[in-house]
């Protein structure tokens, strides 16, 4: 087993004893450092400098160094599987991805192929390889993906929406073509982070970003059988679950076969504690708390913690930090939740 100087992260995802609570953020690599900004600039757009593992490296090792996290997540984005079943995206500026051409029918289903991590995705695979030689160990490296329901509303819709009413229309519309897509999209999911835990992630996420626009029903039926899945599927290394706006199905995914379950600014946290009692549990501070002043992020840090407990328990946001946030203010976040120990035993 990998020998690592901080398993803190680790060890409160499996569940185990830690002497405070570990901490990392959504989105920490990324607009909030400058120091990205100049590596995004050298690379000419997001894609360039997603598709380069030396570059992508470098910008998953920068929150550790910069901002001292417990965990690294490759940095990547959850629409490089599309991109490999044979469905490519553009990254337009200030609007997000978009793809120029979108699945409508079965053929267009049957078109897509199963994504091959080795051939499709070497470049992500290669960016974890650099990152874990580079980090030598100092904290653990995350992997993620995207869920498949959250992969299907962008494949279908072909571009982000407040509604994703496209991809809900299928739903309703065409279960029995809605299902084929999402197993598609299971099938390479899981292969991928299989992949990614080969090639050196020690733990994965997987972001369900849309799943507050389904219904409970909904989410049962298309959200959640395909999550199961990956969760079964996956016995290497500890998966969270993280599901925006899920927060009726907060029991269900408890009950998966997943370490950790990732809780949005909207859950509370005793109420999560009641919902999710044998899990570790993550975030979810607002975002917009780091736009405060330094004491009152202090504040919120400590009421957080209070709230969720110091075991089975990893500090983040409720959602990714958003790319005008002070880089020291989100500083003043992280080493409140380090500092969180000494301070509540005085």
């Amino acid at each position: 087993m990998e020998s690592l100087k901080n398993d803190l992260l680790l060890r409160a995802a499996r569940g185990e004893q830690t002497e405070r609570v570990p901490v990392w953020m959504m989105r920490q690599a990324g607009r909030i450092l400058a120091e990205y900004r100049a590596v995004r600039e050298k690379a000419g757009s997001f894609i360039k400098l997603a598709t380069n593992p030396e570059l992508a490296a470098e910008v998953t090792i920068q929150p550790v160094d910069l901002l001292g996290v417990d965990g690294a997540i490759i940095f990547s984005d959850i629409l490089v599987i599309p991109e490999a079943m044979g469905l490519p995206y553009e990254m337009e500026e200030k609007k997000g991805p978009v793809f120029p051409k979108v699945v409508q029918s079965v053929a267009d289903i049957d078109s897509l192929r199963i994504a091959e991590p080795e051939a499709d995705l070497a470049y992500v695979l290669d960016a974890i390889k650099i990152v874990k030689r580079e980090l030598d160990g100092r904290v653990p490296l995350i992997g993620f993906a995207g869920a498949p329901f959250t992969i299907f509303c962008y494949m279908i819709e072909g571009r982000g929406s407040k509604t994703f009413s496209v991809a809900k229309k299928a739903l309703y519309a065409d279960p029995e073509f809605s299902h084929k897509l999402l197993q598609k999209i299971t099938d390479s999911t899981i292969a991928y982070l299989k992949a990614q835990i080969a090639a050196g992630a020690n733990l994965v996420q997987i972001f369900d970003s849309w799943a507050g626009i389904l219904s409970p029903a909904q989410y049962r039926e298309y959200s959640l059988p395909y999550i199961k899945q990956i969760c079964d599927a996956i016995s290497e290394a500890p998966v969270t679950v993280f599901a925006k706006g899920a927060f009726f199905a907060r029991q269900e995914i408890g009950n998966l076969n997943c370490s950790v379950v990732g809780l949005d600014w909207n859950m509370d946290p005793t109420e999560s504690r009641m919902l999710v009692p044998n899990k570790t549990l993550q975030g979810n501070l607002d975002p917009c708390v780091l736009y405060a002043s330094y004491d009152q992020i202090r504040k919120e840090v400590r009421n957080m913690i209070e709230a969720f407990g110091t075991q089975r328990y990893i500090a983040n946001l409720g959602h990714g930090v958003y790319p005008d946030t002070n880089p020291d203010k989100v500083r003043c976040f992280i080493d409140t939740v380090k500092e969180f120990a000494t301070t509540s035993a005085l």
